[in-house]
């Protein structure tokens, strides 16, 4: 092989790899809209169910649901419950809330996909209305309330494999949308980086 053949099939390799780094950033960027969709259909992942507005019977039996909130490192907010957990009945219409705050210097898009644990029990747990698989674009230093409003279906108590459950998380966790990534020129800064340079720029202001 000549030195020109070997440097030609150099730079095809080269070119090779790139492609397929390239690919691989694409993928990764776009698993959370895929992996939406494919919640959606198939309520993998412990996805729960979309209420249909159909009549529905209550239970003595009470049931506890916690909530879980986190964050994506490419996401510059702070995002948590305002109620850790509630207790009601079966069949029962619960309300809870989330609040997220954007701490960066900059609009920020993010959306957020969610699950329930144990998996045996998602099936049962029905939202009636929640922010999920909604893209939500926060101004700066900007707080927003998210409601979530749902019921644990009392057929929970009719599933051999499920009967026993009285504690369900319902679990979200916020994405940078593909799209925000996209236009940033500039990587984004953590939660815990963002709030120096709000104090920052606020003394440059003059402020406190």
């Amino acid at each position: 092989m000549t030195t020109t053949d070997l440097k030609r099939r150099n730079r095809r390799t080269a070119i090779t790899a790139l492609t397929v780094m390239g690919c691989m950033v694409g993928l990764s960027f776009a698993f959370v809209p895929l992996y939406t969709l494919i919640c959606q259909v198939t309520g993998l992942g412990g996805t729960p169910q979309i209420s249909n507005g159909e009549e529905r019977t209550l239970s003595t039996e009470e049931i506890t649901v916690r909530f879980d909130a986190n964050v994506d490192r490419r996401l510059a907010w702070s995002f948590e419950p305002v109620e850790k957990s509630i207790t009601l009945k079966l069949g029962e219409t619960g309300i809870a809330s989330y609040t997220a705050t954007n701490e960066s210097y900059e609009p920020i898009t993010g959306i957020s996909t969610f699950n329930v644990t144990p998996l045996k029990a998602a099936q049962y747990f029905t939202k009636i209305e929640c922010f999920c698989f909604t893209e939500q674009t926060l101004e700066p230093g900007q707080t927003v309330d998210m409601p979530v409003t749902f019921y644990v279906d009392p057929a929970l108590l009719e599933d051999e494999l499920a009967e026993e459950v009285r504690t369900i998380t319902l679990s979200y966790t916020f994405y940078r949308t593909l799209d925000d990534v996209e236009d940033d020129e500039t990587d984004t800064i953590s939660t815990r980086e963002t709030k120096p340079i709000l104090k920052l720029s606020a003394a440059a202001l003059g402020g406190s």
